[in-house]
């Protein structure tokens, strides 16, 4: 694992009773947007899970969801407020479960916290998981950017970002074998904005 990411983990480990009280009990919007284009009982991957409220929750209404993290405590309070999904403990660079095993992935909030270097390897990741045909909702970056805030929600523990631009996004998704189908921006009720893709896999390098 590398130094950023296990400055991510330790620090979603280390914040994590702050991060719950932060964030808001309604699922963003634009997970509509995965929602309307699968079946009920969809197998979901939610990658980055967190501590599975709002999105885990969300989504295991109406689909079977495992959520991945690689934060422990992050995954201690997913198993005790969402007890409907199942969940691992996991690094989205080697996903824990088996390939072509998933109608859906989502990402929230997560991919944009990987070394940038690793991005091609993550989307790769979704790509194996995923069926042909499977959908993939993902935040990903606007501008490049790679940085830290040392006090992050007011917790005194700093968190790290990492991301190219949208463009060259693009590429690392069609490169995976995704088509993108729509992009949305979305204000975070933490103050950020981020856009999300909304891609279907369509195999090894695009067609």
């Amino acid at each position: 694992m590398t130094d950023q990411r296990r400055a991510v983990r330790d620090a979603y480990d280390s914040l994590a009773d702050d991060y719950l009280d932060q964030r808001s009990d309604d699922a963003p919007a634009v997970l509509d947007e995965l929602a309307d284009a699968l079946d009920s009982g969809a197998r979901v991957l939610d990658a980055g899970c967190g501590q599975g409220t709002p999105v885990t929750d969300a989504l295991a209404a109406d689909f079977d969801v495992v959520g991945v993290d690689f934060s422990r405590e992050q995954l201690h309070l997913a198993r005790q407020d969402v007890p409907a999904a199942r969940f691992a403990q996991g690094d989205m660079t080697a996903l824990p479960v088996r390939s072509d095993s998933f109608d859906a992935v989502c990402a929230f909030y997560s991919v944009i916290h990987v070394p940038i270097a690793e991005h091609e390897r993550v989307f790769a990741e979704f790509a194996r998981v995923l069926r042909p045909g499977g959908t993939l909702l993902s935040t990903v970056g606007g501008e490049a950017w790679s940085g830290a805030n040392p006090d992050w929600l007011d917790s005194g523990v700093e968190m790290r970002w990492s991301f190219p631009d949208i463009e060259e996004t693009y590429e690392t998704l069609d490169a995976a074998g995704f088509a993108v189908e729509a992009e949305f921006v979305v204000d975070d009720e933490l103050g950020s904005q981020y856009p999300f893709v909304l891609a279907r896999y369509e195999g090894r390098g695009g067609c």
